[in-house]
């Protein structure tokens, strides 16, 4: 095998889980050829992972962008096709790269026609972490399942950033308060409660992130102004470099099942999830699931009237109020259990 292309559009969560497939391939096969058709947004993180070329797939652009593509792929042929994607988009993407195998998912994950794009697939596996699921697109080219170890590169002014806003001596903890899907998040007067207990019981310097989108913005200065304690708020002020340096430098994150979940788990940091909406076993932090404050089980009975067990996995429980089940004092007693449970001293003084 010469060469591979990788199609993983989106999202930035998934996106990071695709680094271990990438390390592992250029592991397992010295020389390879690595392509990878790829999100605009989520090029920005990991655009410059060396020894891969990206092919940036604009899905605003409408025709424009497959027209785009279709001449990139002119005059190619790749060994293999990673169809990392299951959605009827990136089908039509599939479709422009010319690959003899094209590896798709299982038949119980396989939907929007994903079958009818591919020509191998990777094996069934219930109730498998994402992670692991994207690590097993290997298996079907006759190599091993990718291990969890992850490589974002960084430049020291992205150091330089995080350097400026985390304090020295004392606990940074980070919130990251804002999922893309609104049925996700915590509300505003739980962060700012949980923000007071970490400043005011464990000395932490409370960071407040997010995206330059005004909703997000809005939803930090909603999270300042009930806080009784200091806050250095830096939404919209950063970008996603800057970001994953500062989740690097950081000692623990807290936030919903939301991209910087998982740059913060590729970046070696400890992250304390608050779930009810989605499965934590699914799609959480993968390194930090036993951080995770999991009310999964209880929205999903309380809204659908089943068990997990029940349920298909990956199901969501995204319904008015189920982020409500994950209370104050849930989140305040895991962060306690993390901050006892850990070597720095981060006591007061």
């Amino acid at each position: 095998m010469n060469s591979i292309c990788i199609l993983r559009l989106s999202a930035i969560g998934d996106v990071t889980h695709v680094i271990p497939v990438v390390l592992s391939l250029q592991e397992q096969v010295p020389g390879l050829k690595i392509t990878w058709v790829i999100g605009k947004l989520e090029y920005k993180l990991i655009g410059d992972l060396p020894g891969v070329e990206f092919i940036v797939f604009d899905k605003k652009a409408g025709r424009r962008g497959y027209a785009e593509l279709h001449r990139a792929m002119k005059g190619r042929h790749f060994d293999a096709l990673l169809h990392m994607q299951v959605a009827f988009r990136a089908n039509l993407v599939a479709a422009l790269i010319p690959a003899a195998v094209k590896v798709g998912y299982d038949k119980a994950r396989s939907k929007d026609l994903h079958s009818l794009f591919i020509n191998h697939r990777i094996p069934t596996q219930p109730e498998q972490h994402v992670r692991d699921c994207l690590a097993s697109f290997l298996e079907p080219l006759g190599l091993a399942s990718a291990p969890p170890r992850w490589h974002i590169p960084l430049t020291e002014a992205d150091f330089t950033f995080a350097r400026q806003h985390l304090a020295d001596n004392r606990l940074n903890l980070v919130i990251s308060p804002c999922a893309s899907h609104p049925l996700r998040n915590w509300s505003p007067e739980r962060y700012a409660a949980l923000a007071d207990h970490a400043a005011a019981r464990h000395n932490a310097q409370v960071l407040l992130v997010g995206s330059p989108a005004e909703a997000e913005k809005v939803v930090c200065r909603e999270i300042e102004s009930r806080m009784s304690e200091t806050v250095v708020n830096i939404c919209g002020r950063d970008t996603l470099k800057q970001l994953t340096a500062l989740l690097a430098g950081a000692d623990l994150l807290v936030s919903p099942d939301t991209g910087p979940a998982h740059i913060a788990n590729a970046m070696g940091t400890d992250v304390l999830g608050l779930y009810a909406a989605s499965n934590p076993n699914r799609s959480g932090p993968y390194n930090s699931l036993s951080w995770c404050v999991n009310r999964y089980p209880d929205a999903l009975q309380k809204f659908t009237g089943k068990t997990v067990s029940q349920a298909r996995w990956g199901a969501k429980a995204e319904f008015e109020g189920a982020m409500e089940l994950v209370r104050v004092e849930d989140a305040t007693a895991m962060l306690d259990r993390w901050v006892a449970e850990h070597s720095r001293d981060f006591s007061k003084g």
